[in-house]
């Protein structure tokens, strides 16, 4: 599957989302949006008022990443008001399953999220009811950390396991993502890059969205000439 980059508005400039987004527009895949709730992670940011009015405002499709309490219940609003993707904390939710039905149902792809801690062998067998995993390289909460290399083994199993059934689902990793760790991460098999603060924080958000993609294309390629 082609490399993804998802320039994440947590590192943005919350008086200028609009321009912030545009800023991206026409060389991101996807808006990333980070939706807190200080309850899940000790951090509030936005919520689905927001995410509709980024909807209406921006040109790029909404990758919303929840980290929620109860998404079984709250989810759903989200792809209501606009997301394209709706993703949620294994963790946090009560049935997987038909949280990313509910998710499909309104519209939006779904996609499941764990925490550095938890194992993504646990989830293995429901991730044909899911269009991304995401592997978090931080610990979820705030921008701006650094990237945990640990998780790298976990990205490289799920993707061995999508490779052997065949299901076509992303990987997208998210924390610490930058142009010196984007490289081995695409060498373990991601191909969603959430990248924050080497976007929001260059000169050029375009130019850096470019150079990322550029990067974990060369090296996303060299991953599966060699088959790892």
């Amino acid at each position: 599957m082609a490399v993804q980059i998802a320039p994440s508005i947590l590192s943005a400039d919350f008086a200028r989302l609009a321009d912030e987004a545009a800023a991206v527009a026409g060389v991101a895949d996807w808006l990333h949006v980070d939706v807190m709730d200080n309850h899940f992670v000790p951090n509030l940011t936005l919520g689905a008022p927001v995410v509709a009015a980024l909807h209406k405002a921006a040109a790029l499709p909404l990758d919303c990443h929840l980290m929620i309490d109860n998404p079984d219940r709250w989810a759903v609003k989200y792809a209501e008001v606009g997301a394209g993707n709706v993703t949620f904390h294994a963790e946090a939710a009560a049935d997987v399953v038909q949280t990313a039905r509910s998710i499909r149902a309104a519209g939006a792809r779904a996609g499941l999220a764990v925490k550095p801690g938890t194992d993504v062998e646990s989830y293995l067998d429901v991730l044909g009811e899911f269009d991304m995993l995401l592997v978090m390289t931080v610990e979820p909460g705030f921008g701006g950390q650094e990237f945990l290399a640990a998780m790298l083994p976990k990205v490289a199993r799920a993707r061995k396991y999508l490779r052997d059934t065949g299901l076509p689902l992303w990987i997208q990793v998210d924390g610490g993502v930058t142009e010196a760790t984007i490289e081995e991460c695409a060498r373990a098999g991601a191909d969603v890059f959430v990248a924050g603060s080497a976007v929001y924080g260059a000169h050029d958000p375009a130019a850096a969205v470019s150079a990322l993609r550029h990067r974990a294309t060369v090296f996303a390629a060299e991953a599966q000439g060699s088959g790892r």
